[in-house]
């Protein structure tokens, strides 16, 4: 079992903070659209306790390549937005545990552990990459003074071939970013994370070390 996608969720819980929802519904609303920028075109649904995101942006590099930046967990502190503190803590059958911690801009330090599911199959044109997670902070460590522990953290990433060297990636977030925070950070930040996330991916694919291993 490898890690796989196990990068790709602690991105995805790190930078995306939930905007609280009003009046939760039952059921998830309908998506929509929000903005597209930067070649991220960005949605959200009402979920019972907050908005669920969605972006969708292209990446010039095959899924395998883009995969690999994904996998390398022991760079995230040098590449990835905010991320401070990111481990693999177990890998257990077709799972795999690991924690975060996270430091944005004008909010407390918080931290999580998540359970990664991951699938792949081959397509045409390339190799389809798939990961689902939730929280599982009872799997990690306990909490530390001064970092809000966030207790609720699901989503996806999906990887799609579109070319030999281009991917179209999805992914979905639905999240309560624990503790409070003013209003226009979580609608405003939001939306810059998840750039800075497509931003640091996109960038990455092009260091030299990833095609080496490919």
């Amino acid at each position: 079992m490898t890690a796989r996608f196990l990068a790709a969720a602690f991105i995805a819980a790190a930078i995306c903070p939930a905007i609280l929802a009003a009046e939760p519904e039952a059921t998830p609303g309908d998506w929509k659209f929000i903005s597209n920028k930067d070649g991220v075109a960005l949605y959200r649904r009402q979920r019972p306790l907050s908005y669920e995101s969605k972006a969708i942006g292209e990446i010039a590099a095959s899924t395998d390549l883009v995969h690999a930046v994904l996998e390398d967990i022991e760079s995230y502190t040098s590449f990835m937005p905010y991320t401070v503190e990111c481990r693999v803590l177990k890998r257990d059958g077709d799972s795999v545990i690991g924690y975060q911690r996270i430091s944005a801009p004008m909010t407390s330090d918080r931290d999580y552990t998540i359970r990664v599911h991951n699938s792949s199959k081959k397509v045409e044109g390339g190799t389809t990459y798939l990961s689902r997670w939730t929280t599982d902070n009872g799997a990690g460590p306990p909490e530390k003074r001064g970092v809000i522990r966030v207790n609720l953290c699901e989503g996806s990433w999906l990887l799609e071939p579109i070319a030999p060297d281009r991917t179209r990636a999805t992914y979905l977030i639905y999240t309560d970013s624990g503790g409070w925070i003013p209003k226009f950070i979580k609608e405003s930040g939001s939306q810059i994370g998840i750039r800075k996330l497509f931003a640091a991916i996109r960038k990455q694919v092009r260091d030299p070390k990833y095609t080496k291993k490919n």
